[in-house]
């Protein structure tokens, strides 16, 4: 028997720690037995359920909490993480999604996120764009933000002009972004050869 959760999650860390998830999730269901609602203990069992590739166990607990407790955005944060790059879940995390979106809807990163996730779940290249450029608006100063959305430009819009633009852009952010260089690269030998010639640009970007 338990003092209380700070014992009850003490103990089950250091089982985690040594391995024993299995001993460490005993633990917590021992102690939720007489205290079903809590939710720290709850996060702490889907976490190391998670940790040792339960996830559809980590699932359930994490629901068990969002139900407990509607507004807990760690809860709805880790069922996103789980359910975003899944075919099978898109519903599922599309509704993690709007709620946090509604929650923050200028939360930059966020933004991104689901920008990225209308580009390769949804398959809306609309509404990823959409979002590629509210993120933008919101921090210009993110060189993963152009690059993502010039990746959307070349790959889906075919827009090559303004992709190269946040190509460029997002060297100068971050000069060592090899994803960026690579994909600048490509994008001048392939669509703007003749300024490649005349500007000897890949000397350019070695340079870089």
């Amino acid at each position: 028997m338990y003092g209380g959760p700070e014992d009850a999650m003490k103990k089950a860390k250091n089982q985690a720690s040594s391995n024993n998830s299995n001993g460490a999730i005993e633990t917590l269901e021992t102690y939720l037995v007489n205290d079903p609602h809590n939710v720290e203990v709850r996060m702490l069992l889907a976490n190391i359920a998670f940790n040792a590739m339960m996830h559809n166990y980590a699932i359930m607990q994490l629901n068990i909490i969002v139900d407990l407790d509607p507004d807990n955005e760690d809860a709805r944060r880790a069922l996103l993480t789980i359910y975003k790059n899944d075919k099978k879940t898109v519903r599922q995390a599309n509704e993690q999604f709007q709620y946090l979106l509604e929650k923050h809807p200028e939360d930059p990163d966020l933004l991104n996120s689901y920008g990225i996730f209308c580009r390769l779940q949804l398959l809306d290249n609309k509404k990823s764009e959409e979002y590629y450029l509210k993120a933008i608006e919101l921090d210009p100063n993110r060189a993963e933000f152009h690059l993502n959305y010039a990746i959307l430009l070349v790959n889906d819009l075919k827009k090559y002009t303004e992709a190269r633009a946040h190509l460029e852009r997002a060297l100068e952010l971050d000069p060592n972004n090899t994803k960026a260089k690579e994909a600048l690269d490509k994008l001048l030998r392939k669509k703007f050869p003749k300024d490649v010639e005349k500007k000897g640009f890949f000397s350019f970007l070695r340079k870089r």
